[in-house]
């Protein structure tokens, strides 16, 4: 199967040159419509818009465009294959914003890995766009960048990498604590992989009430007595997690854990492992292609609820399912950043797509192309965004 998509999406690209098209808004027939959309009825719409800039929100392509923006230092599992490689996953990701939440979504590659050059690059087009979606920007550079853009620039900045994975986990988490009933507050999780999408799934889980939460990155279990010896990001971490003070391997951390999320390498949960921990075991192993585990391996070992980032196993958690209508909800609110609420509110809102007497260990997640996935999380955070402005008001 995986073979014949690559064949189809090369023969695909050989013919369209790309995924995507512009097309104006507007028409543009004869000379009075020239007028209107360019000179002179155009400098109408430039006076208003200097005289109080606010107004590009609404009254230009502001208002509904995302920038998709990478260096093509971390592409999909094909690593540093540079900028030109990496706008087809570009292109990708922008026909996906548009397809799930109308979203227009322009694909932006960066001759450069340089941080400083990256921040400052993508500050000066800021302006164009209502929110900036990064993409494929390896770490650790990727929290620098994010943390400065979004301290620097008045629209939302969001690395889908990092929080559009763990958005979309801890919503296949809330779903499955329902089906063994257990709360966040007090299982058990073992996350394997302190890059990006693992140190984020790790601070969602703790922002949503987690108390309990190891990490393993491949010096082994992430401990606070070993801070010194750690880059800062996992030193960082280390100090809020794995309060117990665990040291060893992936297989000692999963003795009596009740979670277990993948965002590593292939084939490196071992089934007798599965075995160590506790009763209604839940794995997600989300490395792509080839997850840690592959769900019918886990299910004979004893796990309770199996998922994957794939499309050809039941219970499929997939960035598509959020990162659509998190930027449609806060295009609509007109936010100037992507909160931890509104974050928090985008899982809730993911989760709720499934009622609870429809829950099942097979069924935790919705379908990407369920109607109105988009929808509900664009409300949720545009919801979320709108209490935080009464909050403020009040």
């Amino acid at each position: 199967m995986h073979q014949d998509v690559k064949i189809l999406a090369l023969e695909q690209a050989k013919i369209h040159g790309g995924k995507l098209a512009v097309e104006p808004t507007i028409e543009v027939n004869n000379k009075h419509d020239l007028s209107v959309a360019y000179t002179p009825g155009v400098a109408a719409v430039s006076s208003a818009i200097a005289a109080d800039p606010k107004l590009a929100r609404t009254l230009t392509i502001k208002k509904n465009t995302v920038a998709v923006v990478s260096d093509g230092s971390a592409v999909l599992g094909l690593g540093n294959i540079g900028p030109e490689a990496a706008m087809p996953v570009m292109e990708g990701k922008a026909a996906l914003f548009k397809r799930f939440a109308n979203v227009d979504a322009i694909p932006i590659v960066l001759d450069t890995q340089d941080t400083e050059t990256i921040i400052q690059t993508v500050k000066a087009i800021a302006p164009t766009f209502g929110g900036i979606n990064l993409e494929d920007i390896s770490a650790p550079r990727c929290f620098e960048i994010e943390r400065r853009l979004i301290e620097e620039c008045d629209i939302p900045i969001f690395h889908d990498d990092q929080h559009g994975t763990a958005i979309v986990v801890l919503a296949a988490v809330l779903n499955s604590l329902k089906l063994i009933d257990k709360t966040l507050a007090s299982v058990r999780i073992v996350i394997n992989g302190g890059g990006s999408a693992g140190l984020s799934v790790a601070k969602k889980f703790l922002a949503a009430g987690a108390k309990n939460i190891v990490i393993v990155d491949k010096v082994g279990i992430l401990n606070e007595n070993d801070a010194a010896k750690l880059p800062a990001h996992h030193a960082a971490i280390a100090k809020v997690t794995n309060r117990e003070k665990l040291a060893g391997t992936l297989e000692d951390a999963l003795v009596d854990a009740d979670i277990f999320i993948g965002v590593s390498a292939p084939g490196v949960l071992k089934p007798a492992w599965i075995k160590t921990m506790a009763a209604k075991p839940v794995i997600f192993a989300m490395a792509n292609p080839v997850p840690e585990i592959y769900p019918d391996e886990a299910l004979a070992a004893g796990a309770y609820i199996a998922a994957t980032g794939r499309s050809d196993f039941p219970n499929q958690i997939n960035n598509v399912l959020a990162f659509p209508g998190i930027f449609r909800g806060a295009l609509d609110a007109q936010a100037t950043d992507i909160t931890i609420a509104m974050q928090l509110a985008a899982a809730a809102g993911i989760a709720s797509l499934i009622p609870d007497n429809e829950l099942t260990p097979t069924n935790i997640m919705p379908d990407a192309f369920q109607p109105g996935v988009a929808k509900v999380v664009a409300q949720a955070v545009e919801d979320a965004v709108h209490a935080k402005a009464s909050v403020i008001r009040n």
